[in-house]
């Protein structure tokens, strides 16, 4: 019978190539994860791994090897999961950072029914300004545009459309731009951060048009500030049309779109949350989250 803790020290390696920096994300002695390979080798009769430059690559057996090895370690890690369900309440501490364009907008309700569902549960939220990619991070984290690759779990939960919107009093008084070579006359509501670098807006024919926006009058950290200043009539702005589609309901007749044939990427949502077994209030909210998704992120991925 194989051992796990081999296991995963071996599919740690394949992924990284680097016993150095596996060792750190497993938190073990590089010496420990290096005696965990070579006895596995020995249990198998052929080695695994050979150094080539300064990276570990796998032998041929390796290769045959790691693909039985992640169905075992998938399959010990569902079958966990299974008897966690039966034995573990939904219970104690969580914590969860996400990006401020989706706390309140969204994540906010979603909590709320997590805790009325799990009264023994205690949750902290945080919003950031960066994606959280710490390996010992034992947390979960929803970001909202491009992740790097990091020793965290990456779930794509969708994607969110933008385009450009402006009140209809201000359309009235500036008029509606027919080109994006025009919005540089306009006044422009500034999400900190989000253009720094320009915005690539691409046209449905294939086209593509790089916009730098005008510095703005106006300048704010929230996407709720955002939108209700372009609602009041301040400027032209780059909204998410789901936040903008939750506006009109409510608000009808607030927001216009203009340039509706240029919008830029759309921006990916990411769940991120560590390798391994989670303790079962953790995969109790990881399930509510995935749940909650919006049909109109789950299309947009679709179609991106």
């Amino acid at each position: 019978m194989h051992d796990f803790d081999e296991l995963n020290a071996f599919a740690s390696v394949m992924a990284s190539g680097s016993l150095t920096r596996s060792a750190r994300e497993l938190g073990l002695a590089k010496s420990t994860l290096s005696r965990r390979i070579s006895h596995l080798e020995a249990r198998l009769g052929q080695p695994l791994l050979r150094r080539q430059a300064n990276r570990l690559i796998p032998t041929e057996a390796g290769l045959v090897f790691h693909d039985y090895c992640r169905d075992m370690l998938t399959l010990a890690e569902r079958s966990q999961a299974a008897l966690d369900e039966l034995r573990e309440e939904v219970s104690g501490e969580l914590a969860i950072e996400a990006h401020c364009a989706l706390t309140r907008s969204w994540l906010a309700p979603v909590l709320d029914a997590f805790l009325a569902r799990y009264p023994e549960v205690e949750l902290t939220l945080r919003t950031c300004d960066t994606p959280c990619l710490h390996p010992d991070s034992r947390g979960v984290s929803v970001w909202l545009g491009k992740v790097p690759c990091s020793a965290l779990r990456q779930e794509s939960l969708g994607a969110l459309t933008r385009g450009l919107h402006a009140h209809p009093d201000y359309l009235a008084r500036r008029g509606a731009p027919d080109h994006p070579r025009e919005l540089a006359q306009h006044a422009w509501i500034d999400l900190l951060g989000a253009n720094r670098d320009g915005v690539a807006l691409h046209h449905r024919d294939g086209s593509r048009f790089d916009f730098q926006p005008p510095v703005s009058r106006l300048r704010v950290d929230l996407p709720e500030l955002q939108l209700d200043a372009v609602a009041r009539g301040r400027g032209l702005g780059l909204l998410p049309h789901w936040m903008v589609a939750r506006r009109e309901h409510h608000h009808p007749g607030e927001l216009v779109a203009c340039l509706p044939e240029w919008q830029p990427e759309p921006l990916p949502i990411t769940l991120l949350y560590p390798f391994g077994h989670q303790p079962r209030r953790v995969t109790a909210l990881l399930d509510c989250l995935r749940q909650a998704v919006p049909e109109a992120w789950q299309k947009a991925r679709q179609a991106a």
